[in-house]
């Protein structure tokens, strides 16, 4: 959650999309799992094939959800576990996600410091209709440095435009790092890291069941690599 399927979902999820609260008058509730044919995240890769499950409750604009991510083609890939508070109202978004990841610590309850696998990440945003921009800060836990070797309070931020074409939904995003980090990649400052187009379709199995197809290119100038993804999500 921001990537092809991360919180974008949520915000993926994600982080949090912007939902108006007047849509939401009673508790909702979301399950689901995503299959994709790599994990990639602000223009990193992550991982190989993977599965992503998704659990959330929401009421009038606040939400509470529980993101993961686990390889299934390569056993070493990182394993991943989010969980993000966030509240939106009209095109205002604000959240907080706890990332927690297998490594360097695989003790999910260790918040020691230079111990821990928690980075705790803060998020505001505003979604204005045809164009949304999102910010995001690392304010604590296992951040990257700068280039003095202190925290680099670790930010990202992007602009993305859904549109519709050809009977498919899209969504385009550029996103950067402002400053110097370890934590994308080792950006020595100012990087566009995320130059990314997705498609999704839902395609029809039954009359009353249909799975959500979706495929995109992300680029990453900063590191000149690029991937081609795609998967498929599942929903009651």
């Amino acid at each position: 959650m921001e990537n092809l399927t991360r919180k974008t979902m949520i915000g993926a999820m994600l982080c949090a999309m912007a939902v108006p609260a007047a849509a939401q008058d009673k508790v909702e509730a979301t399950v689901q799992a995503d299959f994709v044919s790599s994990y990639i995240w602000r223009g990193q890769d992550l991982g190989d094939v993977s599965l992503q499950p998704t659990l959330g409750v929401s009421y009038k604009g606040l939400s509470l959800t529980a993101w993961g991510n686990v390889g299934l083609s390569d056993p070493d890939d990182t394993k991943e576990f989010d969980i993000t508070l966030a509240y939106s109202t009209g095109g205002f978004n604000i959240g907080v996600t706890d990332y927690w990841f297998n490594s360097p610590n695989d003790r999910y309850f260790s918040y020691a410091a230079h111990e821990t696998s928690h980075v705790f990440e803060a998020n505001i945003g505003y979604d204005f209709g045809p164009v949304a921009v999102q910010w995001y800060t690392n304010f604590a836990g296992n951040d990257g440095l700068n280039d003095s070797g202190d925290r680099a309070y670790s930010s990202y931020f992007e602009v993305s435009a859904p549109f519709s074409l050809a009977g498919c939904l899209w969504q385009a995003t550029v996103g950067a790092v402002p400053y110097a980090t370890s934590f994308y990649a080792d950006a020595g400052g100012f990087a566009v890291t995320n130059v990314s187009l997705r498609a999704s379709k839902d395609i029809k199995v039954t009359k009353i069941f249909s799975i959500p197809l979706f495929a995109g290119i992300t680029a990453n100038p900063s590191t000149e690599k690029a991937y081609l993804v795609c998967g498929f999500t599942l929903r009651p």
